[in-house]
């Protein structure tokens, strides 16, 4: 059984986690593209994410997504949609049904990839629309990882510049480890016996 909330005096004395596997970078379609297709394709279940330049004045040019993040286990690829575009083998991995894609808010997600390229969305899970039926009343993916799984993770590289010309080895952890914990956070929901919130608390979130 989970807590509902977790404060943040709670969440600070938490210890920080992030991605333990290999993280690949994929910033043209070749072999490592196709070998990272092909691990993906092989899973039962990823983590997936999505990050875009953020804009921090109204004169800035609003950014199409840059970044697209799906992990494994023990690999999590980092699409650099910037320079490789949505092709249509990524497009056909987000449309398959034989792979359950986990994430958290993704809608927003899923119409940014659909502006680069159209695709039907399939095998999709979104851990906030889950949560309340194991009696979690927290959406970040901050606060969920730490009810859920017992650690923290950083958010401090989420505004940082998704397109420059190479991402930094924290732009990389951070990004693999947000589509991962989504697929651990999965994972360890389906293995725990759900515990509703009631129908009255239900609604205030």
């Amino acid at each position: 059984m989970f807590i509902e909330s977790i404060s943040p005096q709670e969440l600070e004395k938490l210890e920080f986690a992030s991605f333990p596997g290999k993280i690949i970078v994929i910033d043209s379609v070749g072999a490592e593209f196709n070998r990272a297709i092909a691990y993906l394709r092989s899973q039962k279940v990823i983590g997936f994410d999505t990050e875009t330049r953020p804009t921090f004045s109204a004169s800035q040019p609003h950014y199409n997504v840059s970044l697209l993040q799906l992990s494994g286990p023990d690999r999590a690829y980092l699409f650099r949609l910037n320079k490789i575009g949505m092709h249509r083998r990524l497009c056909n991995l987000l449309a398959s049904e034989k792979v359950i894609k986990v994430g958290a808010a993704i809608h927003d997600d899923i119409r940014g990839l659909q502006k680069l390229q159209h695709f039907v969305p399939a095998k999709f899970e979104d851990l906030q629309k889950m949560v309340w039926e194991w009696g979690i009343r927290d959406k970040a993916v901050k606060k969920m990882s730490a009810i859920i799984l017992g650690f923290r993770i950083s958010k401090t590289q989420q505004l940082s510049n998704w397109e420059a010309e190479n991402l930094s080895e924290s732009q990389c952890k951070y990004a693999a480890t947000d589509a991962w914990v989504c697929r651990e956070m999965y994972l360890r929901l389906m293995a725990t016996e759900k515990n509703p919130l009631i129908l009255e608390e239900n609604k205030t979130i």
